[in-house]
């Protein structure tokens, strides 16, 4: 599978990630988490993402892939949920990775996010002070912040951040133009997340979930049908962000193998023509001026 570089990070990483956030309770067995994790790894995706809120997530990687340290590059994402330390403190933050480290049962995590912290915290200072502390120790790779809007717009100015996981896909791309040129100025990696915009074009209505309900509405405005022309929603979709030349990967999540190794396949056919990528583009613009992007 092609890879590219994550920014000036020195990492490579598969075009397509692997998100594990799927993988985060006993809807999914232990033995068919573990089958799925290697399966995965087996097809050439190097990249694996979890992060702590993601339940059983770090715990099954760990206890399936540790073995395989070397073959993928690990990211996660702290900051909450640690007993006995506040949430978005300097102490917190440590304990988050060290925690990790135990979950996952490695040495060191190849990319570590601020996973959707505040601006006013992150321009506090002392919770990327935290990652950058282990950083230094040698318990973190890439110091990486996730989130979107404002939050982004401080992780290009402050030049701290090696990489952010930010939403970009067909209905979410407030990112594109001066952010992502920004960052890949900056030496900065990026990931899309939620590439796919919940695949809300296979909803016959709309869902509940806010982000997915917004996403839903966007579509069905913007009126994407005629640049369709023989290629499905999902295929559209998936091309356009993953071959987007300032994203080094995309990541997927997916309970089901299969699911996965169609998107792969769909990946694997290469970008989009020219010409359709741009009536996404002009397609977002004429509607979407007002649109933020979607945590």
């Amino acid at each position: 599978m092609r890879r590219n570089p994550l920014g000036g990070s020195g990492l490579e990483v598969s075009i397509l990630g692997f998100g594990a956030m799927h993988l985060n309770d006993d809807r999914v067995g232990d033995a068919e988490a573990g089958r799925l994790l290697n399966a995965v790894l087996d097809l050439g995706v190097n990249l694996v993402d979890t992060a702590r809120g993601y339940g059983l997530s770090e715990e099954r990687i760990g206890r399936h892939l540790s073995w395989r340290r070397r073959d993928f590059v690990l990211s996660t994402k702290v900051g909450y949920g640690i007993p006995g330390f506040d949430d978005w403190s300097y102490d917190c933050i440590v304990a988050g990775v060290d925690a990790a480290l135990a979950r996952m049962r490695c040495e060191r995590i190849d990319i570590v996010h601020l996973h959707s912290c505040p601006q006013h915290v992150l321009a506090r200072g002392d919770v990327i002070h935290a990652l950058e502390s282990c950083r230094d120790a040698g318990k973190v790779g890439v110091v990486a912040y996730s989130g979107d809007n404002e939050e982004i717009d401080f992780a290009i100015n402050c030049g701290r951040f090696g990489a952010v996981q930010t939403s970009i896909s067909v209905c979410d791309q407030v990112n594109f133009a001066q952010r992502l040129q920004a960052l890949k100025a900056g030496g900065v990696g990026v990931i899309a997340k939620r590439p796919l915009a919940g695949a809300v074009w296979i909803r016959p209505q709309r869902p509940d979930d806010q982000a997915e309900g917004a996403y839903w509405d966007r579509w069905q405005a913007m009126g994407l049908d005629s640049v369709l022309s023989g290629i499905d929603a999902t295929e559209l979709a998936l091309r356009f962000v993953a071959h987007c030349p300032l994203v080094s990967s995309s990541i997927v999540g997916t309970r089901s193998l299969a699911h996965f190794e169609r998107n792969l396949r769909i990946v694997e056919k290469g970008a989009l023509a020219d010409e359709q990528v741009e009536l996404i583009r002009a397609a977002f613009r004429q509607h979407g001026r007002d649109w933020r992007g979607l945590i």
